[in-house]
């Protein structure tokens, strides 16, 4: 079993020494002094003496202890192969398991639910022809009674969100139809797909095979993560083009720092050593990770708006991961020199790139005809806009912009009431989930037993679950601490890419918003829990008894998880239960 695995400045993963016989608080500010009572180290230097800077760019991954292979009747010269099977078995596993739950009976509820009445609906047109359709407001039942009975209405629909979301759930549909299961296929693909990414970005975040696919394990029993996946709404589809991103740019920051240590000295010992003028001076050339997370962030904007506000937060923290691995090859002013050789090819290969693929994402619009007949708003520059002074962009540029501003106009001004709406500070703890799907079945029909004395209870409830949301709020204190004082690296990405998709919502409280919106961030949630564990096991070189300790209480806290997604299994799912057994699943008031 291994523990946090390879931390950001050595590999034992205590903060870096001082030099011997150096007072390591001289010329250190006194705040920063009263720091270290909280377990504050500031960040290696490249500099130091007995550091081998390769090791620190691009570090090692993990190995279980020799003793284990040897339990397992591994020979030492099998050890490298069973570790690269591993790296892919273990995430495959995973993934296969988090699939079986997310397809098993998919198609129930046979009932159109939540906002599955706009967006299955609207890609059913999408992928038909190439824009969104205004749909009778009572269809819904006659599409699960004779779906292949349906004709696209010719008006064009007023729709609030692009769509990418919309050609992925239509996918689906094209595949196998017009039925519940045909507009869940794909965000049920996606779902298992992001537990997949998770384990292996995971692997790649902590060093270690484990923690990846405990990450992955968790996300694959997390009930709102679970709910989405079964559901045809656009945020799981955001969810998993901004994972890819993230996923992308871990893998540019680790090859741009190989690339880096490939290019520093070596001494007569074979260390790698810090050399200020490369560290400096050197153009860390073509990435195409960076320019493929530019386009998964450009298809996440596509989706929903907020993809944008990932855009944001990440091409801060790639460059910021530029500069820090400046600073550890040498480089006297990392952040100069990150400003002269990293930032402006960072925002070419992000900003440009994403917002092209947003663009592209409404060919089916701006293909669509000009003369009132097409998609809702094409038609707008012709009719409105012949002699403005932007009447030398095309016609559709200026009609998709227009459409824009409206739509903009409606997200601020959207302050209707609604019975599962919720505030962002309530999130965490699971205060207000959302019921997509309730049905009271009467004793002896829809699966409710015939002795009941009263209706039985039948919910789809977009509920995280909750063992594990209430240890990831703990988690988050410890990333944060782990971040703030420790200057690991990885707290700090978790935190970025957590922050981005819970607080942009904290401007936005007036607003009608809801819980489900969480799904953007449980990946991140899961990390930390991960990275939490990680360090409840201990550190390389612990004691058996520490080891041992921390293997109960992480082994307890996982089957507490585990547990507690079963216990909500039925009202993940849409299962009928005895109103007794549903109440009592009702932990909080506010969940019903």
């Amino acid at each position: 079993m291994t523990s946090t695995a390879t931390p950001p400045n050595s590999p034992a993963g205590a903060p870096p020494a001082p030099s011997a016989g150096r007072d390591p608080d001289v010329g250190t500010s006194p705040w920063l002094r009263r720091l270290r009572a909280f377990g504050y180290a500031p960040p290696a230097r490249g500099g130091a003496r007995d550091a081998d800077v390769r090791t620190r760019l691009v570090p090692p991954y993990a190995k279980p202890s020799a003793q284990l292979w040897t339990a397992l009747g591994v020979p030492p010269s099998s050890v490298d192969a069973v570790l690269r099977v591993l790296a892919w078995a273990g995430p495959l596993l995973v993934a296969l398991v988090a699939g079986v739950l997310r397809f098993v009976h998919l198609g129930s509820p046979k009932a159109v639910i939540f906002d599955e009445t706009y967006y299955a609906k609207d890609a059913w047109a999408t992928v038909r022809q190439g824009y969104e359709a205004s749909w009778p407001k009572d269809i819904d039942k006659s599409i699960l009674a004779n779906p292949d009975g349906i004709s696209l209405p010719l008006d064009p629909g007023y729709v609030v969100h692009p769509p990418v979301g919309k050609w992925v759930i239509g996918a689906g549909e094209w595949m196998f139809g017009f039925t519940p299961f045909g507009w869940r296929f794909m965000t049920a693909v996606l779902g298992t797909l992001s537990v997949l990414m998770l384990c292996r970005i995971g692997r790649r975040l902590f060093r270690s095979t484990f923690l990846g696919c405990l990450a992955g394990a968790l996300l694959a029993v997390d009930g709102l993560h679970l709910v989405m996946s079964r559901t045809a709404l656009l945020d799981l589809v955001l969810m998993f083009f901004v994972l890819a991103a993230f996923g992308c740019l871990l893998i540019d920051r680790d090859k741009a720092r190989a690339r880096l240590a490939a290019a520093l000295p070596v001494d007569a010992e074979g260390r790698t050593r810090p050399d200020l003028e490369i560290a400096e001076s050197l153009r860390l050339g073509w990435r195409p990770y960076r320019v493929l997370a530019g386009v998964c962030l450009g298809l996440a904007f596509g989706t929903k708006w907020n993809g944008l506000v990932v855009l944001a937060f990440f091409g801060v923290l790639t460059v910021v991961w530029d500069a820090a691995a400046r600073r550890t090859a040498g480089a006297g002013a990392p952040y100069a020199a990150m400003l002269r050789r990293d930032a402006v090819p960072a925002f070419l290969s992000t900003v440009p790139v994403a917002i092209a693929v947003y663009v592209a994402s409404w060919t089916g619009w701006i293909l669509s005809s000009d003369d009132g007949k097409g998609g809702y708003f094409r038609d707008w520059a012709a009719k409105h806009d012949q002699g403005s002074s932007l009447a030398f962009l095309p016609e559709w540029l200026r009609s998709l912009w227009h459409y824009e501003t409206e739509v903009y106009k409606f997200h601020v001004n959207l302050h209707d009431g609604h019975t599962y709406e919720s505030n962002p500070w309530s999130w965490l703890v699971l205060g207000r989930p959302v019921s997509y799907f309730y049905e009271s079945p009467a004793p002896g029909t829809d699966g409710c037993p015939a002795t009941e004395a009263g209706k039985c209870a039948r919910e789809v409830l977009a509920l995280g679950t909750p063992m594990l949301w209430w240890a990831g709020c703990f988690a988050l204190l410890y990333v944060l601490w782990r971040w703030f004082f420790r200057r690991d690296w990885r707290a700090g990405a978790i935190a970025c890419a957590l922050g981005a998709g819970l607080l942009p919502w904290f401007n936005y409280q007036e607003r009608t918003i809801f819980f489900f919106y969480a799904v953007v961030f449980v990946p991140y949630l899961c990390l930390a829990v991960a990275m939490m564990i990680g360090a409840l096991l201990g550190p390389a070189g612990s004691s058996e008894r520490r080891r041992a300790l921390g293997a109960i209480c992480a082994g307890v806290l996982v089957l507490l998880i585990v547990w507690n997604f079963i216990y909500f299994w039925p009202i993940f799912t849409g299962q009928t239960l005895p109103m007794d057994s549903w109440r009592n699943r009702m932990w909080l008031d506010t969940w019903v």
